[in-house]
């Protein structure tokens, strides 16, 4: 680990200041579960460290808004997942962070930095051994003839198939959430489906952020539909592992049949994923098991599997089935 300049700014204002002017080799450090990990490895070496831990104006969040649910994006991951409201009124939410991580982890990592967490492939972790063009661009991609066991189904390119790692982020998409983020040229919002890039031709651009751009809240717009929801996760260990495949799912039902549903998922594509295409199938429709199973499909129809993980396909599919079943019961109840 090389040395380094460590900044401790007092206001969001003087920490993007701080990060414009470090320029792109400078690095906010907000929960550090990611960034440690990565300057122990070589992945990340940043000349300047941006200390943002201290900025408890972006601590709060509020469950309790009419309109809008809003996460500071300081917030712990393990207060957002305890809040009450939270748990009654989107488990999906608050499921997708009790099952991230370990609960030492959930203490240090805030919500926001977690949504740009970095991806768990071994080949982009491995260091300059192995070929990765998310590390060093132009350099090939270890995995696309290696173990891609865990890699991507879904939005991948010839340049790269890295699966983003991350649960909240997977939540968030199903609901609609929306980023607001600051920099030096004032505030902007971001939906959350728009915050992460497809790698393309360029896996090492991952989000749309600005390189002096700094997520300030979360916001979630309220809907019925988030008290008939889950989030559930396929791994190889029951905790303190990534995801195989998971599925964030939420249905709102009118005798029975499905009025509203969302679907996203996770552990199979290169971003968070919203499945349209599982929605529509649902929509209008009794909430049979064998529906659910026709999501689940939809959902995995556009899949291109590699050497190791064409079991993720019908992997990712059973878990939206099951997803949806949990949905179901909990929209049945009073």
């Amino acid at each position: 680990m090389r040395s380094f300049t460590y900044l401790r700014p007092s206001t969001p204002a003087e920490a993007v200041a701080a990060i414009a002017e470090g320029g792109p080799e400078a690095r906010f450090l907000a929960g550090g579960t990611t960034l440690h990990d990565l300057m122990k490895l070589g992945v990340e070496a940043p000349r300047t460290i941006i200390d943002i831990t201290r900025l408890e104006a972006l601590e709060r969040f509020d469950t309790s808004g009419p309109d809008e649910l809003v996460f500071g994006a300081l917030a712990r991951m393990s207060d957002v997942a305890a809040d009450r409201r939270l748990r009654e009124d989107y488990p999906a939410l608050s499921e997708a962070l009790w099952k991230a991580a370990s609960q030492q982890l959930r203490n240090m990592a805030r919500v926001g930095a977690n949504l740009l967490q970095r991806t768990r492939c071994a080949y982009f972790r491995g260091g300059e051994a192995f070929p990765c063009n998310k590390r060093r661009p132009g350099s090939g991609c270890a995995a696309l003839d290696g173990i891609d066991r865990g890699n991507a189904l879904l939005g991948a390119s010839d340049a790269c198939a890295a699966v983003y790692p991350g649960d909240w982020g997977v939540a968030l998409a199903a609901f609609d959430a929306v980023v607001d983020t600051l920099s030096p040229r004032g505030e902007r919002s971001i939906p959350v489906l728009d915050l992460h890039r497809e790698p393309g031709a360029t896996p090492d651009v991952e989000t749309t952020l600005a390189a002096d751009e700094l997520i300030v809240r979360i916001r979630v717009p309220r809907s019925e539909v988030g008290r008939a929801s889950t989030y559930h996760k396929i791994r190889d260990r029951e905790s303190y592992a990534f995801a195989l495949a998971s599925a964030a799912v939420a249905v709102r039902l009118d005798a029975g049949v499905v009025a509203e549903a969302r679907v996203a998922l996770g552990g199979v594509a290169t971003r968070p994923w919203r499945s349209t295409e599982a929605e529509e199938v649902l929509i209008g429709q009794p909430l049979t098991e064998e529906v659910a199973q026709r999501a689940g499909q939809a959902a995995l129809a556009a899949a291109r599997p590699g050497l190791h993980n064409a079991f993720k396909v019908d992997l990712g599919a059973r878990t939206v089935t099951d997803a949806l079943m949990i949905a179901r019961e909990r929209a049945e109840q009073p």
